[in-house]
Formats: C-alpha cells, sequence, structure tokens
C-alpha cells in the first residue's frame, strides 16, 4: 500500500464527507493504493456514524479503504495519531486535521518528498495563515522559534497537522501525553535525522470552532522542556542530578567553613562576632548541604530504577547483514 492517511478528529460531523471526497479525488487522481484511518476521539456529535458511513460507502465502491478507530472519551491529539500509527500499513504515512484547514492536495507532493527525495518525515509550514493574529499567530511564531533554538530542527511550524513519515519512523516513536507537537523532535531523538519542511497551504474553517486553546502555549513550553531533559539525561540521571547535588553539596560546605572560620578569627583575635547559629548564611549553607544530599540520592535512586528498567537496552536497529 502506497499512503495512509491518518485523520483525528473531534467533533468534526460536517466536515468529514467533504474531507472524504476531497482525498478519494486526489488519490484517484495520481492512481495512489491507499488508505484512511479516522480517529475518533471521543466525539459526542455524529461524527462516528459519518466515518460508519463512508466506510461503507468506500467498501461498495472498493476505492482505498476507510477504517475507523473511536474512543471511549477524549484523550487527546497525542493518542489519537498513535493509535493511528500503530495501525497505519501504508508506506508512506500523512497526517491531516479533520477541519478542511489541510488541503489534501498536498499530499502527491509530500509523498513524492519522502519516496524520491528520501526524507523521513516532512513537515507543513502554513506560510500565510488565517488564523487571529494576536491569539494564535505571534504565540506561534515565539512557540516555534523557542522550539527551533531548543531542538535543533529548523522547522517554522512544528505542529503543523499536515505532515509525511516514512512507516519506520511512525513505528518506532511512541507519541504520548501532549508530544504530538513535537514529533519532528521524537524523530530526530529516535535516529532519524533527514527532516524537512514544505510550504502548505492554509484554509480558513469551513465548519464549528477550533478545539484548541491559548493554553497549548503555556503545555507546549512545559512539554518541550520535559522532552529536552529526558532525551538528555533520561538514560543517565545521575549526569543531572549527580553533578548538580554535587556542587550544591561542595559550595555549602565551603560556606560552613567559611562561617566558621570567621567566627574562629574573630575569637581569637577578641573582636565581638554573630553567634554562628544565628548567623542566616549556615542556615543557607546547611540547606544546599541538604539539598545537595537529596538531589545526589535522587540520581542515585533513578539510576537504579533505570538499570532495573526492561527498556534500558532498547535500541532501534537502522539493519543487519
Amino acid at each position: 500500500m502506497d499512503i495512509s492517511i491518518i485523520v483525528p478528529l473531534f467533533n468534526e460531523e460536517e466536515s468529514l464527507p467533504k474531507l472524504y471526497e476531497w482525498i478519494v479525488r486526489v488519490m484517484k487522481e495520481n492512481k495512489f493504493s491507499y488508505e484512511v484511518i479516522f480517529v475518533d476521539d471521543g466525539s459526542n456529535d455524529r461524527s462516528w456514524e459519518v466515518i460508519t458511513k463512508l466506510k461503507d460507502k468506500s467498501a461498495k465502491s472498493k476505492e482505498g479503504a476507510v477504517r475507523g478507530i473511536r474512543f471511549r472519551c477524549n484523550y487527546g491529539k497525542s493518542a489519537a495519531l498513535y493509535c493511528g500509527f500503530k495501525a497505519a500499513e501504508g508506506d508512506v504515512v500523512i497526517t491531516m486535521d479533520a477541519d478542511l484547514q489541510d488541503s489534501p492536495d498536498e499530499i502527491p507532493e509530500l509523498y513524492r518528498m519522502i519516496k524520491e527525495e528520501g526524507y523521513d518525515l516532512v513537515s507543513g509550514w502554513k506560510q500565510k495563515r488565517y488564523d487571529n493574529k494576536l491569539t494564535k499567530n505571534l504565540p506561534s511564531k515565539l512557540f516555534n522559534a523557542t522550539a527551533r533554538r531548543v531542538t535543533g530542527i529548523q522547522l517554522h511550524d512544528m505542529n503543523c497537522g499536515l505532515k509525511a513519515y516514512r512507516k519506520e519512523v511512525v513505528k518506532n516513536i511512541e507519541v504520548f501525553s501532549e508530544m504530538h507537537r513535537y514529533i519532528p523532535y521524537l524523530a530526530k531523538n529516535a535516529g532519524f535525522t533527514k527532516i524537512g519542511e514544505k510550504v502548505v497551504q492554509h484554509r480558513k474553517r469551513e465548519f464549528g470552532t477550533s478545539k484548541f486553546g491559548i493554553n497549548r502555549f503555556v503545555n507546549g513550553y512545559l512539554d518541550l522542556m520535559t522532552l529536552w531533559f529526558l532525551n538528555k539525561f533520561g538514560k543517565q540521571p545521575m549526569h543531572f542530578f549527580g553533578l548538580v547535588g554535587s556542587l550544591m553539596f561542595f559550595i555549602g560546605f565551603i560556606a560552613v567553613i567559611v562561617v566558621g572560620g570567621m567566627k574562629l578569627y574573630a575569637l581569637s583575635n577578641h573582636v565581638p562576632a554573630m553567634l554562628v547559629g544565628v548567623n542566616p548564611y549556615f542556615h543557607i549553607a546547611i540547606l544546599m548541604m541538604i539539598l545537595g544530599c537529596m538531589l545526589f540520592l535522587a540520581g542515585f535512586l533513578a539510576e537504579l530504577i533505570i538499570r532495573n528498567s526492561p527498556s534500558r537496552n532498547d535500541y532501534l536497529i537502522r539493519e543487519e547483514l
């Protein structure tokens, strides 16, 4: 099979028929063998009924295949993509939103970039957007600038829903929590480094309203820091906690010696001096020593946990002879 198209959705009953017809037309024009996987993320409208009808229609016309996955409740886009990736069978996997803001006409070129130019992942870039500039465009630019700085991946729109993947990529990454925003970073960390970008058309939403609020930028920043930390220290937590803990303990220990030395010097010269127990610097130094010990022990315990983890030696093998 050439292409698997994964469409995560939540309450998009009005847009699904038009989106499906558009996909079918593009696939027929380019003679692709394909499947469309709709992942219903706990919709409370008629989205699942529409998907069922589309599946029946596909079976009768024998044009591609429609598959549906339905969650019992709203788990989020990352969960929908994870299940879609797990079910996909095509050589190239395309993800796109169900709100008609992503154009299926972009699929042939995305497919070509994966198959002919050898990209592992191609992300769309909605260079010209029709969103509200204050609530979406500006925060999006700041978010992407931060993501480029932290991840080292030079994408203008890392969170674009329209992406193309080599099948091997989606089978070797795990999308969890709200990490769908950073799939290119997950792919890079898994060893898939040939990541490209394509300018794609952004269309105005025709039906319904956006399912994402301004809080996604706050959550996105926190998720980015989590991914960065896990990538850098996830396998070797002692390198972070042990180092920071040791430095804090050492600084606190030196501070205690300095405070004690100053007290002894004052006594030996018969100079009035503050009691060590009253000196605030003494308490700060002791606190640093205690925190340093706690951080060091946290790193030590984390290393013990990792040593007993069944995934401690999970490495991605590219090929064998």
